[in-house]
C-alpha cells in the first residue's frame, strides 16, 4: 500500500539521496530525495526509507512538501496525486450530506456495499443533472428541489433548464407499461 501526505514544517529527518530531476518534465518539481527519519520515536514507528517530493502550488503560490513511500512514481505523478486529494475529499462529503448517509442499513458485507454503489450512481447521476443544466444549480439546492418534487410528472430535461417558469404538462399517453394491468 502506497501513501502520499503532506508532511509538517517541524518533520526531523536527514537526506539519504537525492533524485535527479528530469528537466522537460518535472516543471513543477523542485526537490526530489530519499530520506530517513531522525527522531527516535519517528524512526522506532517507520524505520525505512521515505521520498520527499517539493512541488510548486502555482494557484495557491505555495510550495508544498510531501512524504510517501512510493520510490517508482514520477515526481510529478506525485505532486498530481496529492493536488486531486481535494476533488475526492469534496465528492465524498457530497455523498455524505447530500445523501444523508450516516450509517449502513444492512449488517453484511454485500448490504454495504449495496448501499454505497447506490449511492455512487445517484451522485454521479445529480452531478450529471447539474453540468448538463442550463440553470446555475449549486448541487445542494438540486438535492432540495428533486426531493420536493420527487412524485411530480414534469419533463426532466425543461426542468433543470427552467425550474421555475410553468411548463406544459406532460402527455397523459406514455410509451411505458402498466406494472399492474387492469384485466377487468
Amino acid at each position: 500500500m502506497f501513501f502520499v501526505i503532506r508532511h509538517k514544517d517541524n518533520l526531523a529527518f536527514h537526506t539519504v539521496k537525492e533524485r535527479e530531476l528530469p528537466e522537460d518534465k518535472a516543471q513543477h518539481v523542485l526537490i526530489d530525495e530519499e530520506i530517513e527519519l531522525s527522531n527516535p520515536q519517528s524512526k522506532a514507528k517507520y524505520p525505512g526509507k521515505l521520498r520527499r517530493v517539493a512541488v510548486w502550488d502555482e494557484e495557491n503560490k505555495q510550495t508544498i512538501e510531501l512524504i510517501t513511500n512510493n520510490f517508482t512514481w514520477a515526481a510529478q505523478t506525485i505532486g498530481d496525486l496529492y493536488k486531486s486529494r481535494w476533488e475526492i475529499e469534496v465528492f465524498f462529503r457530497d455523498i455524505k450530506q447530500l445523501l444523508h448517509i450516516k450509517t449502513f442499513i444492512g449488517t453484511s458485507k454485500n448490504a454495504g456495499m449495496i448501499q454505497i454503489w447506490t449511492a455512487l450512481i445517484t451522485i454521479l447521476l445529480l452531478k450529471v443533472m447539474k453540468a448538463t443544466a442550463k440553470f446555475g444549480w449549486h448541487l445542494s439546492n438540486l438535492v432540495a428541489f428533486i426531493r420536493l418534487n420527487i412524485f411530480v410528472k414534469i419533463e426532466l430535461q425543461k426542468w433543470l433548464d427552467r425550474p421555475f417558469e410553468d411548463h406544459d404538462k406532460p402527455p397523459q399517453k406514455s410509451s411505458q407499461g402498466d406494472l399492474f394491468p387492469d384485466y377487468s
